[in-house]
C-alpha cells in the first residue's frame, strides 16, 4: 500500500476519470491548490463542505531541546496549519474501517 499521493499522481486520475489532456490536468490540480494556498492565506481559515476546515494558528516561540547534543536553542514563534475532519469526513473514515461500505 503507498502511503504518498504526489501532484503527478493527481493528475494521471483526472487525466484517466475525466479524459482531459495531462497538460490541462495539470493546470487544474495546480490551479486549485493555489487557490486553497491563496485563501488560506489571506483568510487565515478555509473550509471545504464535506471534508474539513483549514485553519493558521499562531505558535509562540518556545526554548527546544537537540536530543543528541542536549543543546538547548529558542524555537521562533511561527505560524502552523491545522486541519480539522468534517463530521462525514469523520463518518465516511469509520464505515470504511468497519466494512461497511
Amino acid at each position: 500500500m503507498r502511503i504518498n499521493l504526489t501532484k503527478k499522481d493527481l493528475v494521471n486520475l483526472v487525466y484517466m476519470q475525466l479524459g482531459f489532456s495531462k497538460q490541462i490536468s495539470e493546470n487544474l490540480i495546480d490551479d486549485f491548490l493555489s487557490t486553497i494556498i491563496t485563501n488560506i492565506k489571506s483568510e487565515k481559515k478555509l473550509k471545504l463542505s464535506k471534508f474539513g476546515t483549514f485553519s493558521i494558528r499562531q505558535k509562540k516561540s518556545r526554548i527546544g531541546r537537540n536530543p543528541k547534543t542536549k543543546e538547548t536553542k529558542v524555537i521562533t514563534s511561527r505560524e502552523v496549519v491545522l486541519f480539522k475532519p468534517s463530521k462525514e469526513f469523520k463518518e465516511f473514515i469509520n464505515m470504511k474501517e468497519n466494512g461497511q461500505i
